[in-house]
């Protein structure tokens, strides 16, 4: 089973530095990092820059598609409005298909604002409570958001990508 984490921090620049941590962990097998993106927002700007980690990770990572519907169901969806409507449900109704529902995403709409960051990774086989602690003693705090993608989950949302790139 796979986990999709959200990791706030109170800085634009926190995130950046927890996914250099992670990989840094998942070389000592502590986690297996599938794939990951940050998310970090100026203060004062009216989005977020974002930054997909793939050219970091082995093959199978679930590419710009997957992480450019979800930021544009977090962030972006709201500022268009009505424009796309329709569409924006069914974007969303694709996700909830892969078990990221409505309270995942307006929890991190809701937490992740301007001034802040966050780190977007999907995981497998991780010692929670080292990776907890060895992020701790680097001075990394943030806040965890979490949801667990079933196998039958996760195998939707590589099937999803699938049609789309076909």
């Amino acid at each position: 089973m796979a986990t999709l984490t959200v990791w706030k921090f109170d800085s634009p620049d926190g995130a950046k530095k927890a996914e250099e941590a992670l990989f840094a962990l998942q070389k000592q097998e502590l986690i297996q990092v599938v794939d990951a993106a940050t998310v970090s927002w100026e203060e004062g700007k009216k989005k977020p820059k974002t930054h997909q980690a793939n050219s970091l990770l082995a093959t199978g990572t679930l590419g710009g598609m997957f992480w450019g519907l979800l930021f544009g169901v977090i962030f972006f969806i709201p500022l268009i409005g009505l424009v796309v409507g329709a569409a924006s449900g069914a974007l969303v109704a694709s996700l909830t298909d892969i078990g990221i529902d409505d309270d995942f995403i307006d929890s991190v709409r809701a937490k992740v604002t301007p001034g802040t960051s966050a780190l977007f990774v999907l995981t497998s086989s991780a010692v929670v409570d080292r990776v907890h602690k060895e992020l701790r003693e680097q001075g990394i705090r943030g806040e965890l958001i979490e949801t667990n993608l079933s196998a039958e989950q996760e195998a939707n949302l590589r099937t999803m990508l699938e049609d789309d790139v076909a």
